[in-house]
Parts: structure tokens; sequence; C-alpha cells
């Protein structure tokens, strides 16, 4: 699986496997460099992919924690159920700061589960706007899968933006993470004292969707499309 996901060289593909006595089916996720745990457009690319091809409205898949991810087919739109989880205060280290391009930062947590390390900046255009050393990167920090920037909305649709960079574990910056919002929900709805948050990554290619916290689920909205189809043949 890792050898087909360097292949593909995208930021995570995802392998599903029929469980027994049709309860769903597992589901495993790669990077380019390395099997993650949890992973938000590849599990909303899965459930896409079981809605068209077997007429179903609702799916439950297993990862490799044995963490049950639920999605189902609303109006159109995917809405898949995903943990909540805490962060802790941390710090950053100047050169990890210097790599990213930044001065200075409001805010740095630490979440555990994902091995994150996040940081909240106060503008959206200085967070649009940044250049990474990824270089520099990778050396200021040796024990952490990724590191996430993220702002505040600043008059537009949304209630914050982020940006997730992990060439630690991946690829250089991931194009939208739900699996960050596991916990960059939370902390947002925290911050700004609401549950039902719109949410912008703002890289290259960019992305959005809409998260709500229901008890201890977080409820993430996003639509996909399937844009090609293959069989892929392995010489044994």
């Amino acid at each position: 699986m890792l050898s087909i996901a360097q292949e593909l060289g995208l930021s995570e593909t995802a392998f599903l496997q029929p469980m027994p006595n049709s309860a769903g089916y597992t589901i495993r996720f790669f990077s380019p460099v390395m099997e993650i745990p949890l992973c938000g457009h590849a599990t909303l690319a899965s459930a896409k992919v079981i809605f068209e091809h077997l007429s179903v409205a609702s799916v439950k898949f297993t990862n490799i924690n044995n963490l049950v991810l639920a999605a189902r087919e609303v109006a159109g739109e995917i809405v898949m159920e995903f943990p909540i989880y805490d962060t802790e205060e941390s710090e950053a280290a100047p050169a990890l700061l210097h790599a990213l391009g930044l001065v200075g930062v409001e805010n740095v947590v630490y979440n555990k589960e994902t091995n994150i390390l996040m940081l909240e900046i106060a503008s959206t255009e200085t967070l649009a706007k940044l250049t990474p050393d990824y270089g520099a990167l990778v050396k200021s920090h040796d024990s952490i899968n990724g590191v996430l920037v993220t702002a505040p909305s600043q008059g537009d649709k949304y209630d914050f933006h982020s940006r997730y960079f992990w060439p630690w574990s991946g690829t250089n910056e991931d194009p939208v993470t739900g699996g960050t919002h596991t916990f960059l929900a939370k902390y947002w709805a925290d911050k700004l004292n609401k549950t039902c948050l719109r949410s912008f990554q703002a890289s290259k290619r960019s992305g959005f969707m809409q998260v709500e916290l229901v008890g201890e689920k977080l409820l993430i909205t996003s639509q996909a499309q399937i844009v090609f189809e293959g069989k892929l043949r392995c010489r044994v």
C-alpha cells in the first residue's frame, strides 16, 4: 500500500476492504512517506465511491486504531462523523518560525492524537502569503507529523482559515485537511463561542468545509466529485 501511495504521489491514498457480516469497511491511509491513522478528504472520497457504485446512502469505515468513521449522503453533500480532540499549550522554536516566515504568533498549542503543532497568527493575509523553507522546516523539529497555521477570518464568509505543512510525514503542504479539524474546530469553537463554523484552507488549490460540534462528534460536511477511474495491475 505504501508503494502504491508513493507511485501515485498524492497527499493521501485510501485503501478499503470489506469487513465480515456487512459491517462496513476497514480503511487505511498512506501518504507517500508513511501510514497515517486519519484523513478527512480520503474518507470523503471513499464515501463518494461507495455511495455512487453501491447506491447506498450511508457507510462506516474502521481505521487502524479501531475508530469508526461514519459517513452519510444528505441532499447531494457528504456528512462525516469524526472525533473531537483537545489541544495543550506548547512552544514553537525560533528556527521553526523562521522556516515558516513568521516573526511572531498569537498562540501555540499541540494535539497529541495527531502529533501536530498548531500556530495561531493574527492575519489571514499573512497566512495566504506564507512560503516556507521546507528544508529548514524539517530540520527545525524532529518529533512532529506536521505544523498547522491558522488565523481568524477577517470579514469574509468563513470563521477561520488554515494551512497545513507536513514535510515530515507527507507532502510539503496538504491542499485540504479534514483530519486537522478534529482539534482545530474545537479550538475555534471555544474561542468564538459557537458550535457550527465554516473553514477555509488557503492552500494553492484551496478548499472549504462546514464543521459542527455535536456532543463528542465532529460533523464535517463537504462535497466530492469522481474525476477518473482506472485499474491498477500489479506483477506478483
